[in-house]
């Protein structure tokens, strides 16, 4: 076999090779050590089955609650970016909006900033007596919207939520505008001939053609939801108690305790949860996905 015709099987053969080093095995290994009592406090490492992931689901209750809470961090935040970021991308695509270039750059602003300094901002903003919002809602006389964002525990869950949405619209926005901007515009004419309003434009347009990149966005959201940790470290670290903890925060607190093999117990977990919510997502829409 002529060797210029094996080249591009060298080069996957070892890119595959390094991206099981990195990635895959490091992966096994965690689940392999979810099966053990592995510790910082002893030696040994003795195998002991499904100990690790019984006591997830049925003893400590905290580590459901931050099973919970990734649930709903990730259902939420994926909701409200996904939503709010096509709102934002089918305004600034209308020919009445002024300036929209500088519009959607204001916007999009918030997502080349670090999750984390934008928690230590919103830390900051939110403080109950020294913080932006409070001082404000003082100033015009709205002392009774004044709350405590952060330690509250009926706000402080939707409070990171809020910010992590407003974190990441921007991004979901834009590429939503490059969709809309890539469909061609002889459907819209067709479609005003006939007296199509709108509603009925985005309805049987805009939207199906935008299928497969909401599909995208959604996914890449789902994935970040449930990998989520620098926003809540930074706001809150977790608390106050567990109310804003997530798989990550308590994975990071068990390694800290010396606690490593509970610790890969909810990576793993989380592993296995992210990888059959992506499964489903990807089966049910790819049948509905429609080509520009």
């Amino acid at each position: 076999m002529d060797r210029k015709k094996l080249y591009p099987w060298y080069f996957t053969s070892g890119a595959l090779v390094i991206f099981f080093l990195l990635c895959f095995l490091p992966g096994i290994i965690g689940i392999f050590y979810s099966f053990t009592d592995w510790n910082n406090f002893s030696s040994e490492v003795n195998f002991v089955g499904l100990k690790n992931y019984i006591e997830v689901f049925r003893g400590k209750p905290e580590y459901r609650t931050y099973i919970w809470n990734t649930v709903t961090f990730t259902v939420v935040t994926t909701a409200l970016k996904t939503i709010v970021g096509l709102g934002l991308a089918l305004l600034l695509t209308q020919k009445i909006i002024k300036f929209k270039n500088l519009h959607r750059m204001i916007i999009f602003s918030p997502q080349v900033m670090s999750y984390l300094v934008v928690g230590l901002v919103f830390k900051s903003m939110l403080h109950p007596t020294t913080g932006f919002l409070n001082n404000f809602l003082r100033t015009m006389g709205l002392d009774i919207l004044t709350k405590n964002w952060l330690t509250d525990l009926k706000v402080v869950f939707p409070t990171v939520m809020a910010v992590d949405t407003w974190k990441g619209m921007g991004y979901i926005m834009v590429v939503i505008i490059a969709g809309i901007m890539s469909i061609a515009p002889e459907y819209y004419e067709a479609a005003s001939i006939d007296g199509a309003t709108f509603w009925q434009k985005f309805k049987s347009i805009t939207l199906p053609l935008l299928k497969p990149i909401i599909v995208n966005v959604t996914v890449l959201n789902v994935t970040y939801g449930f990998r989520v940790f620098d926003m809540i470290y930074s706001l809150t670290n977790g608390g106050p108690g567990n109310a804003t903890g997530v798989i990550n925060t308590a994975v990071y607190k068990e390694f800290s305790k010396g606690n490593y093999a509970m610790g890969t117990t909810l990576s793993s977990i989380l592993f296995f949860i992210l990888l059959l919510l992506l499964y489903y997502i990807l089966k049910s829409m790819e049948n509905k996905e429609v080509e520009a």
